[in-house]
């Protein structure tokens, strides 16, 4: 069956294509991305501005022609932080739903991690053991641990790249006190959820997902999305390092001429670094490797798991 799962994040509104039964490899077959910043359309309130919503109606609705053009049997269609933490999200929700017929489903930050960490759990096999898997996202930080399918422990932080660039970066570059300030202040965050993670034993395999990991990889000599999913790569604290000396110095638009960086999230390169750099010292971790699956493929797998093996027909017009 043709599926279609549309993700709408704090930076990206994404829509991915997929051809996938129960118990096969989802191949993707088209990949379509907006860059809304939804995030940035937050009011002083806390309200998803009128503007944000009304440009999410208009790219929810193109994603929807996407879908049906491309054949989707069904879209499931899904929010995240910046939908989530809204105080009219409830209103959103409604608006997208009568001007687009599609009804976003709203998961919540554990929800993220869950479907996050399912996703590497099938990519890498019962014989990666305990997993642990981070997640860096525009508004916040998933952190799964486990040996089964669910995990054992999925939490979210509020330590998304976006969100720290919005709530501690005042200039650009931002000021070394302010790096360091903030360097010190995740340490502080992240130091209660690393104690249990710690208590839960060393994991066997550590991997990251996401934009801003696979960024970050990408600049410290992983091999280029050319060389396919399957290529090893990996993240070094090492390397990591070696970055932020690099990057802490450069304005978002030197940023976004390096090679592996997306124009659209280069101004939040230096926080995702910070806090990946953070979090993996907090939980002793000296390698992560960069798993290709995440949200959207955990989304389609459990979608798939719930199907009778033969395929059901739905329209794309039905959210998830």
């Amino acid at each position: 069956m043709r599926l279609g799962v549309l993700d709408v994040g704090s930076n990206t509104v994404h829509l991915l294509v997929v051809d996938a039964h129960r118990g096969a490899h989802p191949m993707p077959t088209r990949s379509e991305k907006t860059v809304l910043r939804l995030a940035e359309r937050i009011t002083p309130d806390g309200r998803l501005s009128k503007i944000g919503a009304e440009e999410l109606v208009e790219t929810v609705n193109a994603a929807k022609r996407s879908a049906e053009a491309l054949g989707c049997e069904e879209m499931m269609a899904f929010a995240t932080s910046a939908v989530r933490e809204a105080n009219n999200a409830g209103d959103v929700l409604d608006f997208v739903a009568d001007k687009t017929g599609v009804e976003l489903r709203v998961l919540s930050g554990e929800d993220e991690a869950r479907f996050t960490f399912l996703a590497a759990r099938r990519w890498y096999g019962w014989s990666a053991g305990r997993l642990l898997v981070l997640d860096i996202g525009g508004g916040s930080l998933e952190i799964a641990t486990g040996f089964d399918e669910d995990p054992t422990l999925a939490v979210s932080l509020p330590l998304g790249a976006g969100r720290l660039t919005r709530k501690r970066f005042s200039s650009d570059p931002p000021q070394r006190k302010d790096i360091e300030e903030t360097t010190e202040w995740l340490a502080d965050e992240l130091a209660p959820v690393a104690k249990k993670i710690h208590k839960l034993g060393e994991p066997d395999r550590a991997v990251a997902t996401s934009k801003t990991f696979r960024s970050l990889a990408r600049l410290t000599g992983a091999a280029p999305s050319s060389a396919g999913s399957r290529v090893r790569r990996a993240l070094t604290d090492t390397g990591l390092r070696q970055l932020l000396a690099f990057v802490s110095r450069m304005s978002a638009a030197d940023l976004a001429e390096l090679e592996g960086v997306s124009p659209s999230r280069a101004h939040q390169l230096l926080a995702g670094a910070l806090v990946a750099q953070a979090t993996m010292k907090a939980l002793s971790l000296t390698e992560l490797e960069i798993c290709p699956w995440a949200l959207r493929e955990g989304v389609i797998l459990r979608r798939l798991d719930h199907t009778d093996g033969a395929g059901q027909t739905g329209t794309a017009q039905n959210g998830g």
